[in-house]
């Protein structure tokens, strides 16, 4: 099911590498709706990472659903699922550079200007990030500083440099792509 209110997004599905696609297809879509362009790489790649997740750690099932809010200046996008398991945050930097696990959120963190997770009653959690929609982040100016909100402790991440495509060992590409 999905609902189109003028600044509210949801999408409510199945976390399979098939559905993931279409889920940033509609989020791209519904952003351009808003005429927020600058913002679709950075929030596609936020919520392929985060649904990415759900697909392989999620249980009991891989249901979810996918919100994308516009409040005031900020957009916001989460996911919530069934799992009450909070995820373990890994980090990028030398000595782990060939992990294959554990980087989603360092990622999310790394493209959003804030983010966090948060239990969801007692069968599930939420995962959000946040992007500015300033006239500055609308221009296609220079990202905003960076600062982590979480609701449960975690470690402060480095700067990523590139997007890095967990299912292709050795691939990196540019910050603004998104894995297709």
């Amino acid at each position: 099911m999905i609902s189109h209110p003028s600044r509210h997004c949801t999408v409510e599905l199945q976390a399979l590498p098939s559905r993931i696609g279409q889920v940033r297809r509609i989020v791209s879509a519904q952003l351009r709706y808003w005429h927020l362009d600058p913002l679709i790489d950075r929030a596609a790649l936020g919520v392929t990472e985060l649904l990415t997740n759900v697909h392989l750690h999620a249980r009991p099932d891989k249901t979810c659903t996918v919100e994308i809010e516009l409040v005031l200046d900020r957009l916001k996008v989460s996911v919530r699922d069934h799992d009450p398991r909070l995820p373990v945050v890994g980090s990028i930097d030398e000595a782990d550079g060939l992990a294959t696990c554990g980087r989603g959120l360092a990622m999310v963190a790394a493209v959003s200007e804030s983010w966090g997770v948060r239990p969801d009653g007692e069968s599930g959690k939420v995962v959000w990030f946040t992007l500015p929609t300033s006239s500055a982040a609308r221009a296609g100016s220079a990202r905003p500083p960076r600062r982590q909100v979480v609701d449960k402790p975690a470690r402060r991440f480095a700067e990523v440099e590139h997007a890095v495509d967990l299912r292709r060992p050795g691939h990196t590409p540019a910050r603004s792509a998104v894995p297709g």
